[in-house]
This record gives structure tokens, C-alpha cells and sequence, in this order.
């Protein structure tokens, strides 16, 4: 199916703290702190959470941007 949207997915690391994490999505993604705080649990106790949807350059785009924070993020579809 091509309708189904491109996402970016952050992935839990043993390196980056919780705070870090949220501090992030709430920089780039300009996120308010409930649902930075929010995602950031679902990665770090599901082990992987979807940030953000779009078209797959906006997509390319995040997690260009979340391995320039020194996270773990991969493009996929939803």
C-alpha cells in the first residue's frame, strides 16, 4: 500500500539520558513537555517510539536530525 505514512522512529540506547531524550523532542520538534516526556517513556519502556509522521524526505529529514543529537532513529512506514 502507498498511503500508509513515512515515519521517524527513535530507538532506546543505553547512552543518551531520559532528560536528554525529552530535551530533544522538545528542541526540534518543538514538543511541549507533556508529550516529549510522553515519547520519551514509550522509547525508553517500549523501546522505541514514533516521533513524527510525514512525506518520507520530511522524514529522512528527523532522523538526519536525531542522529545529529546522537540518537538512534530510523524511517519506516507506519
Amino acid at each position: 500500500m502507498t498511503d500508509r505514512p513515512w515515519v521517524t522512529i527513535v530507538w532506546n540506547d543505553p547512552v543518551n539520558l531520559m532528560s536528554y531524550v525529552t530535551y530533544v523532542f522538545m528542541t526540534y520538534f518543538k514538543y511541549p513537555r507533556e508529550k516529549a516526556e510522553t515519547l520519551m517513556r514509550a522509547v525508553h519502556h517500549e523501546g522505541r517510539a514514533v516521533v513524527a509522521s510525514g512525506s518520507r524526505e520530511e522524514m529522512e529529514r528527523d532522523t538526519n536530525a536525531m542522529h545529529s543529537y546522537g540518537l538512534w532513529a530510523t524511517v519506516g512506514r507506519d
